[in-house]
């Protein structure tokens, strides 16, 4: 046969990556049910688990779908009020009334205040100097973002909230490596710096809510503020923002555009009363001492105002415009946290957990096996979902130690978020998706603001709460 008559060659399609994740979790599965020394129960439950967490390691759907797949496994094997268990948590609606009022704040304008005052507040002689100038918006920017961490829920919707008025800021220097500074230092302060926030992370909020559901005492705002916020909070933005200069600041001084600083800032009736209703939902949360309410009914009372007719800032329309997707990893999260713990996986690992640690051991050796346990989970599978396996075994080691819960919670939050690699976290891969810098540029950024965290905050964290508890 000719060359012209023989039949054409299909080539051979590559296969995506990502779907090799979907073999790994059935082996991972199968494996578990097979060979698992655990009752059917036990095995069922972590089979499930881990295909979710191959899944959502892969991702080569997106997280709410594979966290649908992981309801309906649990649903099917176990029952329908164990798979819905996530959904009746006060910490999932924290998180979906926190996104409304992300969109609220964003179509109020309120969030351009921040790129309006900072400039009209820098110093005449300081506009002219690319250095001078960096260093002033890089430390107001840095802790502003940390302020907008008290009032806005979510440090998703604060980074899409920001991330606009960051690049637009950027601009001013041409070059680049200051404009990479002036994007990923106030974001990285928001992201990080929300670890001295109840409700400023996905990771404070789900750890919280899971030790409240597993039976410990429910943390209140105001604790963790006073107990994290000065090291963690406050401590980890200033470490932020020096990294930051070290790392981005600019090489010729000259290399700046002045910014038009205006004769004043003049604020909307709508950014005005978005910024009341902010500031009320504060005032909720701080005193949860004296009320005893759930951050949650704080979150609630401002996204009623905003969106209330005639007083509020943005019409219903705006709920179109929210993302609620993550509502489904949430309630996968919380479900497969429930089932670890009915079926007794937890307790087993807590056990074998105990059983590595000297008898009767100090709260400061427990706290650094927390966090060493916390990173290394997160090496393998999203930093929420680590919470969901690991939060309930840190509730059952702690009680059969003797050790106090509040304090392994709060460190195990703090170490689920230092993050070395974009895909250990949603927040990290939206950034990525904004496409101002690249994967090495944000992977050599969060490496290094996690390194510092866990050698010079940590150890002081810890020191702390030894003082305390």
């Amino acid at each position: 046969m000719s060359d012209e008559t023989a039949s054409p060659v299909t080539p051979l399609r590559s296969v995506d990556p990502a779907w090799l994740s979907v073999p790994a979790g059935l082996l991972a599965a199968g494996a578990v049910l097979r060979f698992a020394p655990l009752t059917v129960g036990a095995a069922r439950m972590l089979a499930i688990t881990l295909f979710c967490v191959a899944l959502w390691v892969g991702t080569p759907v997106e997280p709410w779908f594979t966290a649908l797949v992981g309801v309906a496994l649990i649903g099917v094997t176990f029952s329908t009020d164990l798979a819905l268990t996530g959904f009746q948590s006060p910490a999932t609606w924290l998180v979906v009334v926190g996104i409304l009022i992300g969109e609220a704040t964003r179509q109020s304008g309120l969030a351009s205040l921040v790129e309006r005052l900072a400039l009209h507040r820098m110093p005449a002689a300081v506009a002219t100097d690319a250095t001078e100038a960096y260093r002033y918006l890089l430390v107001v920017l840095s802790f502003g973002s940390l302020a907008l961490a008290v009032l806005v829920p979510s440090s998703l919707v604060r980074v899409l909230i920001l991330a606009p008025i960051l690049q637009s800021l950027g601009g001013l220097f041409d070059e680049r490596r200051a404009k990479i500074g002036i994007f990923l230092g106030p974001l990285f302060a928001t992201f990080y710096g929300s670890s001295g926030v109840l409700t400023g992370s996905l990771a404070n909020i789900i750890v919280a809510g899971l030790v409240e559901s597993s039976g410990g005492p429910a943390i209140t705002w105001t604790e963790w503020t006073l107990w994290l916020g000065p090291v963690m909070g406050v401590g980890r933005v200033a470490l932020i923002v020096a990294i930051t200069y070290v790392l981005y600041r600019p090489r010729d001084r000259d290399a700046v555009t002045a910014p038009d600083r205006g004769e004043g800032v003049t604020t909307t009736a709508r950014e005005r009363r978005m910024l009341l209703f902010l500031l009320l939902g504060v005032a909720i949360w701080a005193t949860d001492f004296v009320h005893g309410l759930h951050p949650l009914f704080g979150a609630v009372v401002v996204t009623l105002l905003a969106f209330a007719p005639r007083v509020g800032v943005v019409g219903a329309d705006a709920v179109g415009d929210a993302d609620f997707s993550i509502l489904f990893f949430l309630g996968a999260i919380f479900a497969i946290a429930e089932g670890l713990r009915q079926t007794a996986f937890t307790d087993l690992a807590a056990n074998r957990l105990l059983s590595t640690l000297p008898a009767d051991p100090s709260l400061p050796l427990v706290l650094a096996v927390v966090v060493v346990a916390a990173l290394a989970l997160t090496l393998v599978m999203e930093g929420l979902a680590v919470a969901s396996v690991l939060t309930p075994v840190l509730v059952s080691f702690a009680a059969s130690a003797g050790i106090p819960l509040v304090p392994v919670a709060m460190t195990e939050a703090v170490a689920l978020n230092a993050y070395f690699f974009p895909y250990q976290s949603a927040v990290l891969v939206a950034i990525l998706g904004l496409d101002v810098v690249d994967s090495v540029e944000l992977t050599k950024m969060a490496s290094i603001c996690s390194l510092a965290t866990l050698l010079l905050l940590v150890p002081v964290q810890i020191a702390i709460f030894s003082l305390l508890f």
